[in-house]
């Protein structure tokens, strides 16, 4: 299987972004952890904490996955890597399951929920970051293979009461408003790693006291913590 986005390596070096969202769920990754759509690995150096006793990558892409073991061999010792989807998965006993920035370019979000439950241990924990709001669904989305961007009530409804919602909340929400200044003002195609550049450096620090002020409210992304 081939992926056809381009934004793994446009932002790939969004350090801050990747700290911020990984601060707000890492007291939820622990024991033996599943990360679908691993990509590059570029995120899991960000998420892999103390309580990891061991790390499953997934990745459909070949040559994507090609890069992952390179990125992250010191990381954590009990690794382990398939190339494939969460159908060539194996294992029923993972305590945390992992998908970043994946849902949203999944046809079928709600059967590949049903997949997930039955991968989960008992008590075990879904992590799901996905791009938040319709209404921003763009050229861009549609070019790197979104079907959709999400709200709290569509992502509780894939969930559809297979697990139980921990938390749901947003993040970044000084990157919202400029996605909407993009959506319907500058009305640019495709972020530059300029635009990635600034949005990494100098919004991010500044969402991260909005967030926390609004009550992480709205953002330009939305998290959900689910468990079995």
């Amino acid at each position: 299987m081939e992926y056809i986005g381009n934004e793994l390596e446009l932002f790939e070096h969004a350090n801050n972004w990747k700290k911020y969202y990984a601060k707000n769920i890492s007291k939820h990754i622990k024991g033996n952890v599943l990360e679908v759509g691993a990509g590059i690995g570029a995120n899991t150096k960000f998420l892999i904490t103390n309580d990891v006793t061991s790390w499953t990558y997934v990745e459909p892409d070949t040559s994507l996955f090609s890069k992952i073991e390179l990125k992250n061999s010191q990381i954590i010792t009990d690794q382990k890597f398939i190339n494939g989807t969460i159908d060539d998965v194996n294992d029923t006993n993972y305590d945390c399951i992992i998908y970043i920035d994946v849902l949203e370019h999944i046809e079928f979000p709600k059967q590949e929920i049903q997949k997930i439950k039955d991968k989960l241990s008992k008590n075990g924990k879904l992590i799901i970051l996905v791009p938040a709001y319709q209404t921003l669904f763009s050229e861009f989305d549609e070019k790197i293979g979104h079907f959709r961007r999400y709200n709290k009530k569509m992502l509780q409804e894939h969930i559809n009461h297979e697990l139980k919602t921990l938390e749901l909340f947003y993040l970044d929400s000084v990157g919202l408003l400029a996605s909407i200044a993009n959506k319907y003002i500058l009305k640019k195609e495709t972020p530059s790693i300029e635009n990635v550049y600034f949005w990494d450096k100098k919004l991010i620090p500044c969402s991260k006291i909005s967030d926390q002020l609004i009550g992480k409210k709205m953002g330009k992304s939305l998290i959900g913590i689910f468990q079995k």
